[in-house]
C-alpha cells in the first residue's frame, strides 16, 4: 500500500443517497416558482454528479437564460439545504464506523459538484463534522471537479491523496488532479480503469485501515 496521507470523498453516491430528500426540495422550489414540472428521486439520481448549472439546463432546456438559472438556483439551494438539515439522507452502511477507523491514519476531506451549503447540511444532519478536516465544492470554485480537487489539495498541502467517487466524472476529476481513484461501485455510476474498486463503503477500512505502510 502506498503511503497515502489523505482521502478525499465525493458525496452523493459515495457517502450517502439524498435523492428523495432532494426531490422534495426541488418540488417545493418548483411550486414556489410557479412551475408545473415535478420530479422524483429517480430523476434526481439521473443528474447526480453534475454541477448545478448543468442540471438546471438539463431540466429546463439549453435555452434557459443565465439569469433564470441563477434565480431558480438560489431558490432551489435554499430549499435543498433546509430539507437536508431537517431530514438528512440515507447513509451507506457502516459509514461512520469506517470514517472513524480511517481518521486514525488519514486526513479526510470532501469534494463535490454541489452548491454552497450542501456539504454543511449533510454534516449537520448526520453529525459527521468531526471526521472531516475540510471540504470544497463547485459552489465555492465555480469550476469543474478536477480543478476543485487541485485547489483543495493545494489549500491543505496534501502530499499523497486518493479520491473516492462513484462516477466516471469523479474518475476524470482524479485523473485531472493527478491522484489515484477508488471507484465506489455500490454508488450511482460505472467506471473503468480505477486504481481500486470497492463494493461497500466498509471495504475502505480493509484497503486503507490500520497503520500506513
Amino acid at each position: 500500500m502506498k503511503n497515502y496521507d489523505s482521502i478525499i470523498f465525493d458525496l452523493d453516491g459515495t457517502l450517502w443517497n439524498s435523492s428523495e430528500t432532494v426531490a422534495e426540495a426541488w418540488n417545493t422550489a418548483l411550486a414556489e416558482g410557479g412551475h408545473s414540472l415535478r420530479i422524483t428521486g429517480a430523476d434526481v439520481l439521473s443528474h447526480m454528479g453534475k454541477s448545478m448549472d448543468v442540471i438546471m439546463r438539463d431540466v429546463f432546456g439549453a435555452d434557459i437564460s443565465d439569469k433564470a438559472v441563477a434565480d431558480f438556483l438560489e431558490m432551489l439551494s435554499a430549499q435543498e439545504i433546509k430539507h437536508i438539515e431537517e431530514k438528512g439522507g440515507v447513509l451507506f452502511p457502516e459509514l461512520e464506523k469506517t470514517l472513524s477507523l480511517l481518521r486514525e491514519n488519514y486526513r479526510l476531506f470532501i469534494v463535490s459538484n454541489c452548491q454552497k451549503g450542501y456539504i454543511e447540511a449533510f454534516l449537520k444532519a448526520h453529525k459527521l463534522s468531526e471526521y472531516f478536516e475540510g471540504f470544497m465544492c463547485w459552489g465555492d470554485t465555480m469550476l469543474h471537479k478536477g480543478e476543485t480537487n487541485k485547489r483543495l489539495i493545494e489549500k491543505y498541502s496534501l502530499k499523497n491523496p486518493v479520491y473516492v467517487g462513484d462516477t466516471e466524472g469523479d474518475h476524470a476529476s482524479a485523473v485531472f488532479a493527478g491522484i489515484p481513484f477508488v471507484h465506489a461501485a455500490y454508488g450511482f455510476g460505472e467506471v473503468s480503469g480505477a486504481d481500486y474498486v470497492i463494493d461497500s463503503f466498509a471495504q475502505l477500512g480493509v484497503i486503507f485501515g490500520g497503520t500506513r505502510a
